[in-house]
């Protein structure tokens, strides 16, 4: 066979076999075949998609491209993803919460690139925390808290690296059978038993519509089942930020405030519904005893509890928990108030997590640093009454960056409307049951 077959096999909307995918696979992340000749099979793709046969090979083929991790933690594991929002602070609500109801939750993570936050740099924000460990002591650390969150450690999936990369460059992100692949070809490497997606869908997400994100959640859950892995997708909305916070040192403590039952209403239902999914594949009730669950590990501490265990077996320093003035400090603050009465109809949420980049939260090229002292404080939110005038957020930074221009920026992301133009508050969307 030739790449050249290949292209022009897909090109007709031909199915490509599982031979043909390995050898694609294997050639362009050995160098064989070069970045060219990808970019025209992926573009290829993206005009006449996958099949969920080609799609499930696909995924093995890239998964299978580095290391396939087992973890031996003692128990079962489960791993949780998010396709990605602004304001998600959920993994450092759900798998304390798992955790302390006796599911094991080794976690492998990333960094933000863009309007949209990674875990790992949450994390940094605690002083002396480790996101760098190797691959025996995280899973040591699991068995010894009930879970980890780290970078990723090992040679993991690196044909997904490659392709990425080039399908960042070459405008075929937006294709639903490669971001699939892409996400599950890592969930499956990593070596879970049950998986939980969390799909985000709406304006700050990278599905805008709730029919894209289902035929998405519908995709990934099949192929997870016939890899062999217990899976679900829950859908959750992102039209507006998630919580009153953006930005790393920001969400950290809105995470713990959590975990200390203060959650705003829409990070309580979307952390719990995860949690309970998370609990629910491992057998442990029905998707309603597994709420009743999370909720009791909130309220007992046990969750929190779990949190601090993990912080201090990652050499961070436990006081945050108590003391937030630890965590990396803004050096300035610019208020933010409404320009007019009226009820809080929308705010713009990708625009919301650009200016949270902008500020200095966020990653605007793969290279940029990021001020883990940066973000956004909401103090109103959709359908709250604001008088004119009154404050409705702080921004935050240390960041050398034009504040006045962003502040000005941002006072355009909230829409103020009428008490009947306040849309319906959905935050757990539909819930994609597999296995």
């Amino acid at each position: 066979m030739t790449i050249y077959e290949i292209i022009t096999k897909k090109k007709r909307n031909a199915e490509l076999t599982a031979d043909e995918i390995n050898w694609v696979t294997a050639g362009y992340t050995s160098g064989s075949i070069p970045d060219h000749q990808m970019s025209a099979l992926l573009m290829a793709i993206c005009f006449s998609s996958l099949s969920e046969r080609e799609t499930s090979d696909l995924t093995m083929a890239m998964a299978r491209s580095g290391d396939m991790l087992k973890p031996d933690t003692g128990g079962f594991n489960v791993d949780k993803h998010s396709t990605g929002g602004v304001g998600d602070k959920t993994t450092l609500i759900c798998a304390p919460i798992a955790a302390a109801c006796g599911v094991c939750v080794p976690k492998m993570s990333g960094r933000g690139l863009g309007h949209t936050g990674g875990t790992i740099d949450k994390l940094s924000a605690i002083p002396g925390f480790r996101t760098d460990l190797g691959y025996d002591e995280f899973i040591g650390n699991v068995r010894k808290a009930g879970l980890a969150i780290s970078g990723q450690t090992g040679e993991l999936v690196p044909a997904d690296k490659k392709i990425y990369a080039l399908r960042d460059a070459t405008a075929t992100v937006d294709s639903i059978p490669l971001i699939c692949s892409s996400i599950m070809s890592k969930k499956l490497a990593s070596g879970a038993d049950g998986i939980v997606l969390d799909v985000k869908v709406g304006d700050g997400a990278f599905m805008k519509t709730i029919s894209e994100a289902e035929k998405l959640a519908e995709m990934m859950v099949r192929v997870g089942n016939k890899a062999g892995r217990k899976c679900t997708a829950i859908l959750t909305d992102m039209s507006k930020p998630l919580g009153k916070t953006v930005g790393n040192a920001l969400e950290v403590i809105e995470a713990i405030e959590a975990l200390k039952g203060n959650a705003p209403k829409d990070l309580h239902e979307v952390s719990a519904a995860i949690a309970a999914e998370m609990l629910f594949i491992a057998g442990k009730g029905s998707r309603e005893e597994c709420i009743s669950m999370s909720e009791k590990a909130i309220a007992d501490g046990s969750a929190l509890e779990r949190l601090r265990e993990m912080i201090i077996l990652q050499c961070g320093d436990p006081k945050v928990i108590e003391n937030y003035e630890l965590l990396p400090q803004a050096k300035v603050k610019r208020e933010i108030f409404a320009e007019k009465s009226g009820y809080i109809c929308g705010i713009s949420c990708e625009e919301t997590g650009i200016i949270s980049a902008k500020l200095g939260a966020g990653r605007l090229s793969k290279e940029a640093a990021v001020d883990l002292s940066a973000g956004i404080v909401f103090d109103k939110t959709v359908g709250d009454h604001v008088e004119k005038g009154e404050r409705i957020a702080v921004l935050h930074t240390s960041s050398d960056c034009d504040i006045e221009s962003i502040a000005e920026e941002f006072g355009k992301v909230f829409h103020y409307g009428e008490k009947n133009d306040i849309p319906e508050e959905k935050n757990v969307i539909k819930t994609v049951k597999g296995y």
